[in-house]
């Protein structure tokens, strides 16, 4: 990951190889810098336009350790609280953005830990979308005929096949939606009523207005 100097940009990509061995070489890991500080300068408009700024770099690399590598996906946030978390394998990173009332409310600790926290969430649940209103509607409605169908074969009747599918969905939401999945530090609270608390203690208000997430295995 690269910030800017005052803390509001923040990029994070990903550089693949084959080995642990290279991976934790000091070449690979200041070109894996390297990359995503071009992201943070340049602002690449997609995967063309970042291998255009540093893809020479990499095959230079792969020639001196005769590993193959390659660019995986990246991030850029410009906002004023960004939550950021790299798992302790980095195979993991995230960036969350905050949207707070104020200046003054951003600058709280309070705040900026919030905003750990959430990105640490991320992290762990992989939530599919923000919240439900974020959640693609032809694929909640294929959730929807999936429960109905499954409803139908275990032999419950028509007339109550459609409050199991709409019960069902609002379980998967919770499970999928990061604003309703339950925070992994309380699973009494989910993370709406969390943001909403730390709002409160700090005398402001507070959104998550989204994130982004890349894992090396998916790539």
């Amino acid at each position: 990951a690269a910030v800017s100097a005052d803390g509001k940009t923040v990029a994070m990509s990903a550089l693949l190889c084959e080995t642990d061995f290279v991976a934790r070489g000091e070449q690979f890991e200041a070109l894996a810098a390297k990359v995503a500080q071009s992201v943070l300068d340049s602002n690449p408009a997609d995967a063309e336009a970042l291998k255009g700024l540093v893809g020479e770099d990499v095959t230079q690399l792969i020639a001196s350790v005769g590993e193959n590598m390659q660019l995986g996906n990246f991030s850029r946030e410009d906002n004023e609280v960004i939550g950021q978390y790299i798992h302790a394998n980095r195979k993991i990173g995230v960036l969350v953005d905050l949207v707070c009332d104020s200046a003054a409310t951003a600058a709280k600790p309070e705040v900026q830990e919030l905003a750990k926290n959430v990105a640490m969430q991320v992290a762990a649940t992989n939530p599919m979308a923000l919240d439900g209103a974020s959640l693609d509607a032809a694929a909640m409605e294929r959730e929807r005929e999936v429960y109905r169908q499954k409803a139908r074969e275990e032999g419950k009747p028509e007339q109550i096949v459609e409050k199991i599918a709409e019960g069902a969905v609002k379980k998967f939401q919770k499970e999928v939606c990061l604003m309703e999945q339950p925070y992994i530090r309380d699973d009494k609270k989910n993370m709406t009523e969390v943001v909403r608390e730390v709002a409160k203690a700090v005398g402001g208000d507070i959104k998550v207005a989204g994130f982004s997430r890349i894992q090396l295995a998916a790539e």
